[in-house]
């Protein structure tokens, strides 16, 4: 017996010194991701020729971020310079704008953003439009096309976490939604990127209030695949360091506006869905509260999503996360983390 152990010990000890230790895995993008990688909420990523872009929360009026290679990025230019003074007289008190949404729609860029102020439903969603997201292209500049959605105190919905997305009929379709009665859906106008006068809500998630206080639920985004919609959000609390418990979970339906339903048939107006994003066990619980996914299909179908975590080495910075998507045997997404 101790000389089969020491057979198989040395087996081992000369396996790793010619490098081939079978638990060897590739490295994931995340843990090649370098550069401005810091101090980003709520990213939300795109294409154009051979830049990768990706916007986000993280300073005043939309920053920016880009990268060749989806690996190492450099800070861009602020999108906006300043609130719009629509903005300003419909949301009193904000000063910033937050959680954008990206999308290439009839020949122009459409950046969807959010005006509100922390803990409040006074907030409404606005549109910017661009010829391209080149800064030195000669029409590269964003124009304010006004507000799209507002709500108020006397709404059961709060008008933040924009998400554009293009049904199999082509009608375009805006998701939003944060805490109050949960997630909802607009038909919009393709001509103008704005609901149609009298268009009504759909309710696609909601986590019923326990008790003891509120059940957050926020941050939308709809993935088109296979022909089901895959429905992200975001459940429980951002925006506290590494004590956040925010995580994100996945439903689908065969139908836009729903219902949405996990894996073992709970329905996310019930506060169901399954796991898609939580806290990295696989290191040490370093990444903290991973949520405020955002995806995009980049041109060799590869779906990638890209999401914000707080780093428990780094004083618990909000810190972008950008993961492959794998669609399992069974349709459902996984996130290689």
């Amino acid at each position: 017996m101790a000389l089969r152990k020491l057979i198989g010990l040395a087996a081992l000890v000369a396996a790793s010194a010619a490098g081939a230790q079978p638990s060897d895995k590739p490295a994931t993008l995340n843990a090649q991701l370098s550069g401005d990688i810091t101090h980003v909420h709520d990213p939300v990523m795109i294409r154009e020729g051979d830049t990768y872009y990706v916007f986000s929360t993280g300073g005043k009026y939309i920053v920016s971020r880009s990268s060749k290679d989806l690996k190492h990025w450099t800070a861009g230019e602020t999108l906006l310079k300043a609130l719009p003074a629509w903005a300003t007289q419909a949301v009193p008190g904000a000063g910033d704008l937050w959680a954008p949404d990206i999308s290439f729609v009839n020949g122009e860029y459409r950046l969807y953003y959010s005006v509100s102020t922390f803990g409040s439903n006074r907030s409404a969603i606005g549109l910017a439009t661009s010829p391209t997201l080149d800064p030195k292209a000669k029409t590269y500049g964003w124009t304010d096309r006004g507000l799209v959605v507002q709500s108020t105190p006397q709404s059961d919905f709060n008008a933040i976490d924009p998400n554009l997305v293009i049904d199999a009929e082509g009608k375009q379709w805006l998701s939003l939604g944060s805490f109050w009665t949960g997630l909802k859906l607009f038909a919009l106008d393709p001509k103008t990127g704005k609901p149609a006068p009298g268009a009504t809500p759909h309710a696609i998630a909601r986590r019923p209030a326990p008790a003891g206080g509120p059940a957050p639920v926020e941050a939308p985004f709809i993935i088109p695949h296979g022909g089901w919609y895959y429905l992200l959000a975001s459940y429980d609390y951002c925006c506290k360091g590494v004590n956040s418990t925010y995580y994100t979970v996945v439903a689908r339906s065969r139908s836009v506006t729903g219902p949405y339903l996990g894996k073992d048939g709970s329905a996310m107006m019930q506060g169901g869905g399954s796991i898609f994003l939580r806290a990295d066990l696989q290191e040490q619980q370093r990444f903290r509260g991973p949520g405020h996914a955002g995806a995009f299909t980049d041109t060799d179908g590869t779906t990638y999503v890209v999401y914000h975590a707080y780093d428990r080495e780094n004083q618990g910075v909000p810190t972008m996360r950008i993961a492959p998507i794998r669609w399992g045997a069974d349709g459902w997404p996984v996130a290689e983390y």
